[in-house]
């Protein structure tokens, strides 16, 4: 009898970008398979992941999905609860096919795919020239100043959303539940955590959320996440650190 072969790899990985948008990067066009995915996720956090919005990032296929594939997946997701909203931005292909199912491509991720499709420029080419004559001293500029992290001192209330963009962020009160903080760099909170909290948003792995009393409804650094179900019940109320470590998101209780 042969022996069965065991895929522990998901078929799609899950990541959350600046605006708290899930980003569903689809790694095997399996419609079926990755709306089981979906389902159990809805399932473990239905605050979390019911009705989610949902881009599809179809940049980690070796091919382009003709319209027929994509609307399957489309339909498959919806049917395990979440909202496909978009397209992410990728190849010309992806955006004829956008146009055939009907999504829009979402901008927000052109950058990142520009940055990994792209070869580095060659140098151009260095040609002799006669040598000028040296340039007089300029005095010294005062260094520049970084930009300081953005200081938020009110509770942030359900509903709310406060972003610090390419900085920390440092909340002096409480991140209430359905509340969102997300920073390009760090998060310290001074206070309970109980909304979500989403670090390193710009793709920033060094990244780190802080916080004197946890009970988040989900951390993420750099698109790595973590939801209140998934984390030790004896971390909950407690001060943690939560870093990225090997692509697996760490919490440990702060001393």
């Amino acid at each position: 009898m042969a022996a069965t072969t065991i895929d522990y790899e998901q078929a799609g990985e899950l990541k959350f970008g600046q605006v708290g948008i899930a980003n569903l990067r689809v790694r095997t066009l399996d419609p079926a398979r990755l709306a089981a995915e979906m389902t159990e996720r809805v399932q473990r956090a239905p605050k979390m992941f019911a009705r989610a919005a949902v881009v599809i990032d179809f940049g980690g296929l070796s091919r382009c999905p003709d319209a027929s594939e994509a609307l399957a997946l489309i339909d498959a997701l919806k049917g395990a609860g979440v909202m496909p909203v978009a397209l992410a931005y990728g190849t010309s292909a992806i955006e004829e096919l956008s146009q055939a199912v009907g999504l829009p491509l979402l901008a927000k991720f052109r950058a990142s795919y520009e940055r990994e499709g792209e070869a580095d420029p060659a140098p151009a080419p260095r040609r002799a020239a006669a040598p000028e004559p040296a340039p007089a001293p300029v005095p010294p500029s005062p260094a520049a100043k970084a930009e300081p992290g953005l200081m938020h001192v009110h509770p942030v209330r359900s509903g709310q959303q406060v972003y610090a963009q390419d900085r920390d962020l440092t909340v002096c009160a409480t991140v209430g539940a359905g509340a969102e903080v997300i920073a390009d760099g760090s998060i310290h909170v001074y206070g309970a955590l109980r909304g979500r909290a989403l670090a390193g948003a710009g793709g920033l792995a060094s990244a780190r959320i802080f916080c004197r009393e946890f009970h988040a409804e989900l951390v993420a650094v750099a698109g790595h996440y973590k939801v209140l179900e998934e984390i030790p019940r004896e971390l909950l109320g407690k001060a943690v650190q939560i870093w990225l470590e090997h692509d697996k998101l760490r919490i440990e209780q702060l001393d």
